[in-house]
């Protein structure tokens, strides 16, 4: 469920395999997964744009070693030495793929670090696009991905029109988390966390404020669904 508070051994129990790296194509060959960051001092450029609906997510650098002492002075890779292709060439080519209608976009499961020891999973979105760009004198991937609903059950087709979601923002998320002590505002658990929008945005409750935003555990969230408290 998206906007869940997950620790990450969780995930990885979740996903079937260890997370060790930020980009992960075609888990169990249905969907993909990718861990971001927009926190100050992130390794890579993530970002949100369009109010929150689109994330656009930047590629990995190589690999350090003591042939590349320094993986940020230079290009990130599209291929290995043995010329495979990095996570960043599988991503960018079904990205590319999709973009020239040879296949649906890909479903990418996203999960955001927004403090140490807190994930959230931010939910499903469909990858669209991706490019190369020159940041810092080297050219670095950028993916472009749309966050969707009603894409978590993965033996479905893909939708031809899905319907848009809308990230609650990373600072929000952390002022509710302080404000709320990292427990449900109902029955005091620090476990099974979520972050719930006390107006819907299905009915025009804003995800940019945390005045709109609580903590609540599974079993609150649940009952509360899409009601206006």
């Amino acid at each position: 469920m998206p906007n869940e508070i997950i620790p990450y051994l969780e995930m990885c129990q979740r996903e079937g395999v260890s997370l060790q790296r930020g980009m992960n194509f075609a888990l169990n060959h249905n969907h993909s997964v990718i861990l971001m960051s927009v926190r100050p001092n992130a390794p890579y450029a993530d970002r949100f744009e369009d109010d929150g609906t689109t994330l656009i997510y930047e590629g990995h650098d190589m690999p350090r070693s003591a042939k590349n002492p320094n993986p940020k002075n230079i290009d990130q890779p599209e291929f290995t030495p043995s010329g495979r292709l990095t996570q960043n060439g599988l991503f960018h080519q079904s990205a590319q793929a999709h973009k020239n209608n040879r296949k649906p976009p890909e479903r990418v499961r996203v999960y955001e670090k927004i403090k140490q020891g807190i994930w959230s999973h931010n939910g499903v979105f469909h990858l669209i696009d991706s490019w190369c760009e020159i940041s810092e004198n080297r050219q670095v991937f950028k993916f472009k991905l749309v966050a969707v609903e009603g894409e978590e059950d993965f033996s479905q087709p893909i939708p031809s029109n899905p319907k848009i979601r809308r990230i609650i923002p990373t600072w929000v998320k952390l002022e509710v988390w302080k404000r709320d002590g990292g427990k449900c505002t109902k029955c005091g658990s620090e476990v099974d966390l979520h972050f719930d929008h006390i107006i819907p945005w299905s009915k025009g409750g804003s995800s940019s404020t945390p005045d709109n935003i609580q903590l609540l555990c599974s079993k609150h969230n649940l009952q509360k669904h899409d009601k206006i408290e």
